[in-house]
């Protein structure tokens, strides 16, 4: 079937000129006003009527008048045209200032690491803004689910997005209590990783996922066994600071419980780097005004910075 590649008149053609016009009864001063030829607004109006399928005004050499067609098109048209302008107007503004509701999609281990620290100073700086984040570990369809924008790890961000850093790269660290050490030796080399209790984390596809290492300078993948498979980063970190085994977890997940000495750090020099966490969304067009405030926020707040180790 052959397509058409011209579009459709719409209904609102030539309904400005008309309430012009039927505002000031004449065909010059809508001119004026419109900043159009006299002419310009008299074939305007002849095409709306045409399209209307009835006459509008009745012109006379001194006067112009509305029929009664043109009554009840006044009636519905005005009212109507005021809401398409008023609407005009509220999306500019959001498209000019830091307003409107930003909706996040987050997993649930960046939320502590890096939102909490800085949720409260945001929404102070930019109180026209609603601030909605959905905490979930699944990867989401942005545009689909309507959210402006989405925080994950580097690696798990898709090409098309636009990506925008909001940490430094860091590692991926094996950690265990130090009650699961008691009476163990700490692993050496990767391949000691047998004899240990491995956590392990089940991916959205359904893959159990691999502990990746760092290897003299070559990426290696090393499938691990143990007693827990869990879903997210906090469930392993709640499970290695009980003892229950080994985990593998982004390196500002294990920061807190290095330094309170509930977790140890083992195969250091296997440690691979990541490339940090992202802030992504879809579109290549400008950004808008309440995203880039988010973006610029998290990224000068300086508890953006308190959890998240530089790599060394």
């Amino acid at each position: 079937m052959k397509q058409n590649f011209t579009v459709r008149q719409g209904a609102l053609d030539g309904v400005e000129v008309f309430l012009s016009v039927a505002e000031h009864r004449s065909f010059r001063r809508a001119a004026a006003e419109l900043g159009v030829t006299p002419s310009a607004v008299s074939q305007t109006v002849r095409v709306l009527e045409a399209r209307v399928g009835a006459a509008l005004f009745i012109r006379t050499t001194r006067s112009v008048g509305l029929t009664e067609a043109g009554e009840r098109f006044l009636s519905h048209a005005k009212p109507a045209f005021e809401e398409l302008v008023a609407a005009s107007e509220a999306a500019r503004g959001l498209g000019q200032r830091p307003a409107g509701l930003l909706r996040l999609s987050v997993p649930r281990a960046v939320v502590p690491i890096l939102l909490e620290p800085l949720i409260a100073s945001f929404c102070r700086a930019y109180p026209e803004i609603e601030l909605e984040i959905a905490a979930s570990n699944e990867l989401t369809d942005l545009a689909a689910e309507g959210f402006d924008a989405g925080i994950r790890l580097g690696q798990f961000v898709d090409a098309d997005m636009v990506a925008v850093p909001l940490t430094p790269p860091f590692r991926l660290m094996v950690v265990g209590s130090p009650a699961y050490f008691a009476g163990r030796s700490p692993p050496e080399h990767t391949d000691d990783l047998r004899q240990h209790a491995c956590l392990r984390w089940r991916r959205n596809s359904g893959a159990l996922a691999l502990w990746s290492f760092n290897d003299d300078g070559r990426a290696i993948e090393i499938a691990v066994s143990g007693p827990l498979i869990a879903h997210d980063f906090p469930t392993m970190l709640g499970a290695a600071v009980e003892g229950m085994g080994l985990a593998q977890l982004p390196e500002p997940m294990a920061a807190e419980g290095l330094r309170a000495g509930k977790l140890l750090h083992v195969l250091e020099p296997f440690a691979p780097v990541v490339p940090g966490v992202f802030l992504y969304y879809p579109s290549r067009r400008q950004i808008m005004p309440k995203l880039r405030a988010f973006i610029d926020h998290v990224k000068s707040h300086p508890a953006a910075d308190d959890n998240v180790p530089r790599t060394r």
